[in-house]
């Protein structure tokens, strides 16, 4: 089975295409959505983010919903993006279930006969993830592109957004560890055409080896 890594930084259009991907056949997962699912009520994650963030401390992290206690994302996230202790913190509960989810929809899918997959992860060079894949593809686009569509989004701040980009590596340093680069500021076609000719190009080195 064959895994590409798919990244790219804040507003580079990984997201479109990781749909585009899934539309060529190419299952991918979610690292956002996993963590997502991981900050909902019930989850796995929850107890151990409850023992780390204790609402007696923490109370504006919580919420109740039917009788069981809410995570507030936005306030999750407040606290961690300013304070690199407590990110560290929730990281070392979030990273290893988010890879867990990522090894059970590999196996999954190659119960499924499937030749190739794609893991969606946003910090992927950031934290090592590289290292599990076979080819990573970075999503980039001209910085005036970027800048108009994260500040596009509801809640972000010209702040915000330089606070963000801080935090990731170069958009040129990411280009440059990549195994494939896909320029999204050309509209959904090129960006289409784009990751098809980066699929025959990967079954074309798979052939070789």
């Amino acid at each position: 089975m064959i895994i590409i890594g798919l990244t790219g930084s804040i507003g580079m259009g990984k997201s479109i295409a990781a749909g585009m991907l899934e539309r060529l056949g190419v299952p991918v997962h979610d690292a956002d959505a996993a963590v997502h699912e991981l900050l909902q009520p019930g989850s796995a994650a929850m107890p151990r983010i409850m023992a780390a963030f204790p609402p007696h401390k923490f109370p504006r992290l919580y919420g109740t919903v039917k009788g069981k206690k809410l995570i507030k994302r936005a306030a999750l996230g407040a606290l961690v993006f300013h304070d690199p202790q407590q990110k560290k913190k929730l990281e070392s509960i979030l990273h290893p279930l988010v890879r867990k989810s990522q090894n059970e929809f590999i196996r999954k899918n190659r119960k499924l006969g499937k030749r190739i997959l794609a893991l969606d992860i946003p910090l992927l060079f950031e934290t090592g993830a590289e290292s599990r894949v076979d080819y990573t593809l970075v999503m980039t686009a001209p910085a005036a592109v970027q800048r108009k569509r994260v500040l596009a989004r509801r809640g972000m701040t010209e702040v915000k957004f330089q606070a963000i980009l801080a935090q990731q590596m170069p958009d040129a340093e990411k280009r440059a560890r990549a195994d494939f680069v896909v320029k999204s500021g050309l509209g959904r076609a090129h960006t289409m055409r784009a990751l098809k000719t980066v699929l025959q190009a990967i079954e074309k080195r798979e052939k070789k080896r």
